[in-house]
């Protein structure tokens, strides 16, 4: 502890006596010093104790000494010692009573006593406690290197609890709770959510406090990258001292150096998941299995889907660069590294996933695409995918509510989600992939599961400008007849078309006699040149028609 005003009296050489105060003794003393100026406060930061003689003073006039003391109380000095015997042979008892009504603790310093003995006194306490600040650190720091050897993650929180006298939390990159100490403390880190959210908005180091009810909680990101993937809280009921500061250095250090030997690891994974997807997709489950071990668990075994997200940036770069994109059964490109891309959806889109499978401890492939595209393999309905779809919504939610064009912006995120599958079938299922990826750039959605597709309906396929343009082009002529009032072609093929062909039913529907709509249709087949026996004419024909009404929609 620093040296108080208690621990100056009861040291046996000074021979202080307190006048006034003595219930305010306990207050740490940052440093003695002399002065008798009769105003010092431009030339104190507070903390001080203050030793006078008075020989500048008016101490024995009453409101002299009580606008005095009140002004050293505002400045934030902590005592005031009077040197007896020297101006003065005993303290006046106009200061008595100032430092009384003011609460200042006045201390009697006795004629033997030099300042300088006092000065002496309290630097050589503050050095005492500075070196033992420092020695309980070292001490701290060999425990929690210790901790974070034998018990990992969770033994150094717990060492780093205990030696703050509070409690200690990890978060993962997505703000999640990852670990607690002691284990009470989980529901409290809970509510620092959207701090560590905020947290990791900034770039590393970053640190911030949050003061509630009953402690006060310093977070701290983790890792060097750009983009830091975890976060400390610390919790404790008073700021933290000089040697609870050097316990939580240490542990922020020993973290920053897990996380860095976990990101190289998670770099490497990454490569061998690359080949592992390479294997998938050419065929090779068998090979695949080998190479991966026992890395990804039963992932490769059990039915898994296949996920590949890409910025609106990166898809409109697809679709204009010749053979570009990846095809179903060719190797991914090289990885690229994901701590580079500050604010990246990908990334996030990453760590929330990765985030949701460790909870659960769950396995995830994931592959990182010559940095504009990332494709995962996670287990069917398990945690991760559930995670993804989490997020998505929250995209697509957050697009609704900012804007009302559908287009998604050059940042945001567009994912595509394959059905269910196993080893054998994964080229399959990277196909129905890039299937709901195109479908989810043509709608401007966040994520299509490709299970949509197949239940769906195709119509809202059609919901494409090409396709529009080839409906225009292949239904203009007609519109241009009707135009002239010559006859209803369009309305009378939809009504034979929706018909199958019924000339009854369909020459019913439109009030008209089959004769009337058989003539139609010969006009129809003459305008367009294209024989409605045909059976790829009506499908082209129909799906005109669709794809017109939708657009007038």
């Amino acid at each position: 502890m620093p040296p108080t005003l208690a621990s100056l009296v009861h040291h046996s050489a000074l021979k202080l006596t307190v006048r006034a105060g003595e219930d305010r003794l306990d207050t740490p003393v940052r440093w003695a010093h002399v002065s008798e100026l009769a105003d010092p406060v431009p030339y104190l930061e507070g903390g001080e104790l203050l030793l006078i003689t008075a020989l500048k003073l008016e101490a024995e006039e009453p409101q002299a000494m009580r606008r005095y003391v009140k002004r050293l109380v505002e400045a934030g000095v902590i005592g005031l010692g009077f040197a007896v015997g020297v101006a003065y042979e005993d303290i006046p008892e106009a200061l008595v009573k100032a430092a009384e009504t003011e609460g200042m603790p006045l201390l009697e310093v006795p004629r033997r006593t030099p300042f300088l003995a006092i000065s002496k006194a309290v630097s050589a306490a503050i050095a005492a406690d500075q070196y033992r600040s420092v020695t309980a650190g070292f001490a701290a720091q060999r425990e929690l290197t210790k901790q974070a050897v034998s018990g990992g993650p969770e033994g150094l929180l717990a060492a780093l609890a205990g030696q703050v006298d509070g409690w200690a939390a990890l978060f993962d990159a997505s703000g999640a709770v990852v670990a607690t100490a002691p284990k009470w403390a989980a529901r409290r880190a809970a509510r620092l959510t959207s701090d560590v959210e905020r947290l990791h908005d900034r770039p590393a180091p970053a640190s911030s406090v949050v003061s509630g009810a009953d402690d006060r909680v310093e977070l701290h990101s983790i890792g060097t990258g750009r983009r830091p993937r975890t976060a400390l809280a610390v919790g404790t009921a008073a700021p933290l001292g000089t040697a609870e500061r050097y316990a939580l250095h240490s542990a922020i250090a020993l973290l920053t150096l897990t996380t860095e030997r976990s990101r190289s690891l998670h770099s490497a994974e990454q490569r061998l998941g690359a080949a592992v997807l390479r294997m998938l997709l050419a065929g090779e489950p068998d090979h695949a299995r080998t190479v991966a071990g026992e890395l990804y668990g039963g992932l490769l075994d059990a039915p898994f889907r296949l996920l590949i997200a890409e910025t609106a940036s990166a898809t409109a770069a697809r679709a204009h660069a010749d053979g570009h994109a990846v095809v179903a059964g060719a190797p991914p490109a090289p990885p690229a590294d994901p701590e580079n891309g500050d604010g990246d959806p990908l990334v996030a889109l990453a760590d929330v996933v990765e985030a949701g499978a460790a909870r659960s401890g769950e396995a995830v492939l994931v592959v990182p695409d010559a940095g504009d595209r990332l494709v995962l393999l996670i287990a069917d309905g398990g945690a991760a995918v559930a995670a993804c779809v989490q997020h998505a919504e929250a995209l697509e939610a957050a697009r609704v509510k900012g804007r009302d064009q559908p287009t998604p912006d050059a940042d945001e995120l567009v994912v595509g989600l394959s059905a269910p599958a196993g080893p054998i079938a994964a080229a399959s299922a990277y196909k129905q992939a890039e299937q709901a990826l195109s479908v989810a750039r043509r709608r401007g959605r966040a994520l299509v599961e490709h299970e949509e597709l197949a239940a769906g309906s195709v119509l809202p396929l059609l919901a494409d400008d090409a396709v529009r343009a080839f409906a225009d082009g292949m239904l203009r002529a007609l519109h241009e007849h009707d135009a002239t009032g010559r006859g209803d072609l369009v309305a009378s093929l939809r009504a034979w078309l929706s018909r199958h062909g019924q000339w009854d039913a369909a020459a019913a529907d439109l009030g008209v006699h089959r004769h009337t709509l058989r003539y139609r249709m010969r006009r129809v087949e003459e305008i367009l040149g294209r024989s409605l026996d045909d059976p790829d004419a009506r499908m082209e024909l129909w799906l005109a028609l669709k794809a017109t009404a939708a657009a007038s929609e």
